[in-house]
């Protein structure tokens, strides 16, 4: 990835935003202050500021750089798995394999590092939050064209499969966090699983997630 230059310094844009991902990882967004994602990066408040804007800024920019790496796994299930319950098995799968992957703080970062935020950092709650109800309605939209090509029982409720998928999903990333292994979290896709393909009128295929 291309350089940035700020206040007369050049710096790999690539590198930063993975220093600072980290940093709101494991800190949250309030948690992370200017000063220690400053020294974290390795270049001054000035810097920071002239390249991404403001703390904010830089915080997007982070999480951009999370969907485009360490948490792509969903938007590639949906990208690559034609039905929906193909689809629900591999993020059950994938979330519990990525979200326990030893070399991060464990969980999503778009999950986890904005739950509570002081009221002046609202908006980025918002927004968070935003970004993981769309992925919900996604996949609410998956299940209603299944449903409507016949692929799927005509009375699947798409909204409630999509809630209680997105539920486990987001509590397995909690999960992550709090220390949860990876053969712990397979062993909840899997009994979530379970439930999701009775409520899909999944009655064949692979029974594990």
């Amino acid at each position: 990835m291309a350089g940035v230059r700020g206040q007369g310094r050049k710096f790999d844009l690539e590198d930063v935003l993975e220093k600072a991902m980290f940093v709101f990882w494991r800190h949250g967004y309030d948690g992370a202050s200017v000063a220690t994602l400053s020294r974290e990066m390795g270049i001054n408040a000035p810097s920071l500021y002239a390249a991404f804007g403001s703390k904010e800024g830089l915080f997007f920019a982070a999480v951009d750089y999370y969907n485009n790496g360490r948490g792509s796994f969903m938007q590639r299930a949906f990208d690559e798995e034609d039905r929906s319950p193909a689809l629900i098995q591999r993020l059950l799968r994938e979330a519990a394999d990525t979200y326990t992957h030893s070399d991060g703080p464990g969980g999503c970062l778009v999950i986890g590092s904005a739950t509570r935020v002081s009221d002046t950092a609202q908006q980025v709650a918002d927004r968070l939050r935003d970004l993981r109800n769309a992925n919900i309605d996604r996949l609410e939209a998956r299940i209603g064209a299944d449903i409507d090509a016949g692929t799927l029982p005509a009375g699947t409720d798409a909204r409630a499969v999509a809630e209680f998928a997105g539920v486990i999903i987001q509590g397995m990333s909690h999960r992550a966090r709090d220390g949860a292994t990876t053969e712990a979290l397979r062993t909840v896709a899997g009994t979530a699983w379970e439930s999701l393909r009775v409520l899909l009128g999944e009655t064949k295929g692979d029974a594990s997630p």
